[in-house]
């Protein structure tokens, strides 16, 4: 892939790092993309750190990176604001330092209270955000201010397991007031458009965890994309994922960027990849082969999303014993 695409558009949570801690084979297959050629960026629904704060911890992770390598949902949401009021407005901030300093950039000032009489609210993700935070912004979406939240995934991998994410603390926000923010982040337009400005980006593949963030993401950008399975996707869900969730890719964790990945081709009555074939009979996923169980996932997930897309009213099939015989 490193020959293919210029660059890759990594998400960051649950692909490159999970808490303090690198994923399993993240750091030498990043070095191993740069030393072919692919310049590396960083695109991040999580909006709490600053871009160079996430350099930071890229670099003690042993991935080296430059402020500039990193676009998050924070600058995106300062972006959009920025567009609807003028400089030097004061925005209530409900979220971590990477908002305040996206929306620094932007000319606009940060505050945290009603009292110091705001015209605007962006919310993002920050693990210290408590009741108090999330009553001062319902406040203010209440009174009819501009509502911005940076992204809405409803969670957030850590070193520990799944946790809530912004979605779950917006969705707070939503039902106390009845409103609906304007979002930022991945899958939609700014974040995407914010990604092109900052990269450059002339053959992007999106690389990502989340069919509904990052690869309808890519879906929404025209871009190919890859997707991995060391953060909240599992290979049951991909099975079920609609058009606008299907990655172009698929692979364990980062190394699929190093590699090539077999064509997925018709085998009869069904698909086959690699040593094995699948199709789909009575509502049931069928498996036969040997080989790499990725090759099998992708061969299953062709007969699935067939079935899915069929003319004559598709349905999602049963593909747990097909799953199991490959390890899933």
């Amino acid at each position: 892939m490193t020959e293919e695409y210029d660059t890759a558009l990594l998400d960051l949570d649950g692909v490159v790092y999970a808490g303090p801690d690198a994923v399993e084979h993240a750091v030498e297959s990043l070095e191993a993309a740069r030393s072919a050629g692919m310049r590396l960026a960083y695109v991040t629904n999580n909006a709490s750190r600053p871009p160079r704060a996430v350099a930071a911890h890229l670099t003690e992770l042993g991935v080296p990176a430059e402020a500039s390598d990193v676009i998050n949902s924070a600058q995106a949401a300062a972006r959009l604001l920025a567009e609807k009021v003028p400089a030097g407005s004061k925005v209530l901030v409900v979220g971590g330092a990477g908002l305040e300093e996206a929306l620094a950039e932007r000319g606009l000032v940060a505050v945290r209270s009603m009292a110091e009489h705001p015209v605007a609210v962006v919310q993002g993700f920050d693990p210290s955000v408590g009741w108090q935070h999330l009553a001062e912004a319902s406040y203010a979406v209440a009174a009819g201010l501009p509502w911005v939240a940076s992204n809405t995934d409803l969670t957030v991998p850590t070193g520990r397991g799944i946790a809530p994410g912004n979605g779950s603390l917006v969705a707070a926000v939503r039902t106390a007031t009845g409103a609906e923010p304007e979002v930022a982040g991945k899958p939609l337009p700014p974040m995407h458009r914010e990604t092109v400005i900052r990269t450059g980006a002339k053959r992007p593949l999106v690389v990502g965890d989340r069919l509904d963030t990052d690869i309808e993401g890519a879906y929404n950008g025209g871009v190919d994309s890859l997707l991995v399975f060391t953060g909240v996707t599992t290979p049951a869900q991909l099975l079920s994922a609609p058009a606008h969730h299907r990655p172009t890719y698929l692979a364990a964790d980062l190394r699929g960027l190093l590699t090539g990945q077999p064509e997925v081709s018709a085998a009869g009555d069904g698909f086959g990849c690699g040593g094995w074939t699948a199709r789909a009979a009575d509502g049931v996923l069928q498996l036969s082969g040997t080989g790499d169980r990725y090759d099998g996932l992708r061969a299953l997930c062709a007969a699935a999303w067939t079935a899915l897309d069929a003319a004559d009213g598709g349905r999602p099939v049963d593909g747990r014993k097909a799953l199991a015989e490959l390890g899933f």
